[in-house]
């Protein structure tokens, strides 16, 4: 296969393979080779939420949805309402456009009880924390949870990256501790990343990986790692199209080649609708800290400190016509790109569609065959699932490992080994994606030897 054709549109009979291959690991994703034979579960039939924010009210929603009953907590009376406001708004949605009758909506809020008293998650079979993500806060947390629950409880916590077995340590029971990582809006995806910690107990684990499917959800298994699956990849993705637009490409050019790859929008379209400031307050605290011996773009921060907050201020990466959600060309902020560049002394050469795709997409599988070595996944499938169930990863291309194979891991293993001559530390090829390159083999085959 050349190059040209590595992000051509697939064929019908690959869409096929991409959907055989979903179904397949969709349905691997739940079993579990290392736990003990005949571990159950533990029951689950009665569930505190520690958090009314948008995660939490959307889990508690997720429970309701299943018939599951739930005591929503937060710390005061103003932030609870302003929780279940949440929460009758959505349901709400889906009156209106005809998925549930009112009487069904009245039926799962009855399930949701209500407190501003975190004893009142003393009795629960499972305690779902889903508070700010702030390491101090969420150990402060489970230190209180750990003097209130029974014996027994599960204690989770919804952080979608922080050190899990961290988290754990500010507890006497840290068997009973596990990562429960929902995706938002919760109560609408599917995936479900459960991140056991070193000291995580078997039939803890078993619990949460049958929680998925009660829930309507995929639950896919991960260790602890920063940003588990999901994020870890993620990370990948969303840092190679900044560097992009320093290096020389502009929003529009980068998003029209993951929009042609099959993605639903692209990387700075999303920025604009989430809003550029979700997530400022952690990413201005770690340039303090962040190691110095690599690359980093900060233009993000630039934005958000210039008030270009992406649609709801009317320009971001974009800018929007009033009363419009359609991202429009912005020569503003174009020149804002080239300022930055300049100010870092790039000089910006034009970047093609090969380029912005094998930048965005190939530090993905890099760092998938990094999770594969170290243990943090399963099996390849189960990233598949992860980036197909969580992320918007198009589905006819049946997620970045499948992807990899399908293009051939020698020619990935080659870009990325010439990438990393040209862009250095984070491109470090991962040893296991370079030794099934160098054997002729995939990620598939690896997976079967297994």
């Amino acid at each position: 296969m050349s190059s040209s054709d590595w992000f051509a549109a697939p064929s019908q009979a690959e869409r096929d393979r991409a959907a055989a291959h979903a179904r397949s690991a969709e349905a691997q994703a739940g079993h579990i080779p290392d736990l003990p034979a005949g571990t159950g579960a533990r029951p689950v039939e009665r569930v505190a939420v520690i958090g009314a924010g948008t995660m939490g009210g959307g889990i508690a929603m997720a429970l309701a949805n299943a018939g599951l009953a739930s005591t929503l907590i937060d710390v005061d009376t103003p932030s609870l309402a302003r929780g279940l406001e949440r929460i009758r708004a959505n349901y709400a949605v889906s009156v209106a456009r005809g998925k549930l009758s009112q009487a069904q909506v009245e039926a799962r809020l009855a399930t949701i009880q209500a407190s501003t008293a975190l004893a009142d998650a003393g009795a629960a079979d499972l305690v779902i924390e889903a508070v700010f993500e702030d390491l101090a806060l969420k150990q402060r947390l489970f230190g209180q949870i750990d003097r209130i629950a029974r014996p027994g409880a599960i204690l989770a916590t919804n952080t979608s990256g922080l050190d899990i077995d961290a988290i754990a340590s500010a507890t006497t029971r840290p068997a009973d501790v596990v990562g429960a990582h929902f995706f938002s809006p919760a109560q609408v995806m599917r995936l479900l990343e459960v991140v056991r910690s070193r000291d995580t107990a078997p039939d803890v684990v078993q619990t949460l990986m049958a929680l998925g499917p009660r829930l309507g959800k995929v639950a896919v298994l991960a260790r602890v790692y920063p940003g588990f699956i999901g994020n870890a990849l993620f990370r990948q993705y969303h840092r190679e199209a900044h560097f992009l637009i320093e290096d020389g490409a502009l929003p529009h050019e980068v998003d029209a080649a993951l929009t042609g790859f099959g993605y639903a929008m692209g990387v700075f379209a999303v920025h604009d609708m989430a809003g550029n400031d979700v997530g400022y307050p952690t990413r201005k605290a770690q340039t303090a800290t962040r190691a110095q011996n690599r690359r980093w773009s900060d233009l993000i921060l630039s934005l958000v400190e210039q008030g270009r907050l992406g649609q709801k201020s009317g320009k971001g990466w974009y800018r929007y016509e009033p009363g419009s959600r359609t991202p429009q060309r912005d020569p503003e902020l174009e020149a804002l790109v080239v300022a930055e560049s300049a100010r870092l002394g790039i000089s910006r050469q034009a970047v093609g569609r090969q380029e912005i795709l094998e930048r965005c997409l190939f530090g993905m599988v890099n760092e998938g065959a990094r999770l594969l070595e170290l243990g943090i996944a399963q099996r390849p499938g189960d990233i598949d699932i992860v980036c197909l169930s969580g992320y918007g990863f198009p589905a006819a291309q049946g997620g970045p490992m499948a992807m990899a194979d399908r293009i051939g891991l020698d020619h990935v293993a080659a870009a990325v080994q010439r990438l990393h001559a040209r862009h250095g530390l984070w491109w470090q090829p991962a040893p296991l994606l370079l030794q099934l390159a160098r054997q002729g083999s995939s990620f598939a085959q690896w997976q079967a030897r297994r």
